[in-house]
């Protein structure tokens, strides 16, 4: 009998075509803006997955998220450091300043200095040379792919920004010197402004006189070392906020999502995808269950009880929902790598598979019932008529 249901909904090629198209513009919008949704917050704290080494962060009980700008004082990271379990603490400045590029342009950038001798906390992949150049004097580091884009000059020439930054121009922060010294690659940020890294020493000497400069103290726990019992003994110890890399990246989306508009714009868009697909495939499925309701009577009058017919509208429901969410998910892994070298947010990992996936299937939940009401109150003697 699942085999005549399947027949029945193909034979009718134009409300299945239109079935299809519903079912596949739905799961194609849910499944698209939720992964540039993802791909957008999982920008928001790509620096903390950058920094892979430290076990926690330390920092300012009021700091809410990594772009905060809240300083410690210098003696915390002594005080951190003291602490039983911990194998090392390293310092981090991470500020806004502005850099004066070699064509006289004044853009703000994100400064940040790791210590010199390890250079914990440096940017990935920190390539050999990279090490090394850093080193230099007056060394910096920038993004490679922020030299030809957001420290682009101006040719004074043609009056366009189309010469690149190299390595071995000099820039000037603060009214200090500073070279770049060599480049690194970054995951793509949801902040715009360009990251340069440099030493600790030489952020503190860029950045304007302050009493406080360090942002947060990168900690490593000792091996076998329980990082809760180790964060309860840093703040009964030293009164700071300490978090584990997931629960910073979590704390810094979230901030995203409560002071933006961004989760609601996207939310809006999945829930039309979704009120579109099941006012199309709700439609459509009905009048394909209309139209075939003598078929659901002579089988009815042939002896088939309501169960059957519930398993064979169900059945129908089923194979075309999932014919569309693949179509709908495949379309949007296109899209997905037709982007990748775009400045394009967009990230899909599996669990936005089964929550498309679910969305889906309520869609063919509601036209599924919309249809099984009519067949349940389908006389067989209607047939006969």
């Amino acid at each position: 009998m699942i085999r005549i249901a399947l027949r029945m909904l193909m034979g009718d090629t134009a409300k299945y075509v239109g079935i299809l198209i519903g079912l596949t513009f739905a799961s194609l919008l849910i499944t698209q803006q939720a992964a540039i949704f993802v791909g957008l917050m999982t920008r928001t704290y790509s620096f903390i997955s950058d920094t892979s080494l430290p076990d926690l962060w330390v920092m300012d009980p009021e700091v809410e998220q990594h772009a905060d700008n809240k300083t410690l004082q210098e003696t915390a990271l002594q005080r951190v450091r003291g602490v039983n379990g911990v194998a090392w603490a390293m310092p981090m400045i991470k500020q806004w300043i502005p850099i004066r590029l070699p064509s006289g342009q004044l853009k703000p950038c994100i400064l940040i200095g790791v210590n010199g001798a390890t250079l914990t906390g440096g940017p990935p992949p920190l390539r050999a040379e990279s090490v090394e150049s850093l080193r230099k004097i007056d060394g910096v580091l920038v993004d490679e792919v922020d030299l030809a884009s957001k420290f682009a000059m101006k040719n004074p020439d043609s009056g366009r920004e189309d010469r690149a930054l190299r390595v071995g121009d000099v820039l000037e922060l603060n009214d200090h010197r500073a070279s770049v010294a060599g480049t690194y690659r970054a995951s793509p940020s949801f902040f715009w402004d360009p990251v340069v890294y440099t030493t600790y020493s030489r952020a503190a000497k860029y950045l304007p006189a302050l009493r406080r400069v360090m942002n947060y103290i990168m900690v490593k726990a000792n091996d076998g070392e329980s990082t809760a019992s180790l964060a309860a003994r840093i703040t009964e110890a030293t009164g700071l906020k300490e978090l584990t890399p997931s629960q910073f990246k979590w704390a810094t989306a979230r901030f995203i999502i409560d002071k933006t508009g961004i989760a609601v714009n996207f939310g809006l868009a999945v829930l039309l995808g979704f009120i579109v697909g099941t006012v199309i495939t709700g439609q459509t499925f009905y009048n394909f269950t209309s139209d075939n309701l003598r078929y659901f009577g002579a089988l009815k009058a042939m002896g088939a009880g309501s169960g059957m017919l519930i398993r064979m509208v169900v059945a129908q429901a089923l194979f075309v929902g999932t014919l569309g969410y693949g179509l709908g998910v495949g379309g949007a892994s296109i899209f997905g790598r037709l982007i990748q070298r775009s400045n394009l947010a967009f990230e899909m990992p599996w669990p936005l598979l089964v929550i498309s996936a679910v969305a889906v299937g309520f869609v063919c939940i509601i036209a599924a019932l919309l249809s099984i009401y009519k067949v349940l109150r389908l006389e067989p003697a209607a047939v006969f008529k």
